[in-house]
């Protein structure tokens, strides 16, 4: 295993996940555009829903791109972890409204996982990644992710505790 790797990531995932929750918080509803545009497919629920937006997708691949060369990772690195992380948290987003949950709600490991894992298969071969630094990283960030959000909740910085 790779600690020093796994604990890059989780910062960079971590970047990915929270600077849309803090744009959101600074920004309110400005620029906060849906990517899906309000489509809505056959089934007639949303491609994605109203959360998921133009905002959060730039500020997310942002903050990666800025914080990987603080963490020893080339910036084009940085791109490729949170554009992957923002795919796998659409993919999150589109498997969820088929399955009938609506925008924002919680679906356990649904929510984490695509998110965290993605990135890390990208960019397993770059970095060297093996299964068990995968494994360690995609658990940690499940843990950690539920555990920030409530705290963030706390501090009034989300909307909800997940």
């Amino acid at each position: 295993m790779h600690p020093d790797l796994i604990v890059t990531l989780l910062i960079l995932l971590t970047a990915a996940n929270g600077s849309p929750v803090i744009a959101k918080r600074v920004l309110g509803e400005r620029f906060a555009w849906p990517i899906d545009g309000g489509l809505r497919l056959r089934d007639g629920r949303p491609l994605f829903g109203t959360s998921k937006t133009w905002r959060g997708l730039a500020v997310a691949v942002l903050a990666t791109t800025v914080v990987a060369p603080l963490v020893g990772l080339t910036w084009q690195a940085g791109l490729a972890i949170g554009a992957a992380a923002m795919a796998g948290d659409l993919l999150s987003s589109f498997l969820k409204r088929r399955l009938g949950l609506k925008s924002s709600s919680q679906a356990l490991g649904l929510d984490q996982v695509p998110e965290s894992l993605l990135p890390q298969l990208v960019m397993a071969r770059t970095l060297g990644l093996t299964i068990p630094d995968m494994l360690a990283v995609t658990l940690l960030f499940f843990a950690g992710e539920l555990i920030i959000s409530r705290v963030l909740f706390a501090l009034h910085v989300r909307d909800r505790p997940y």
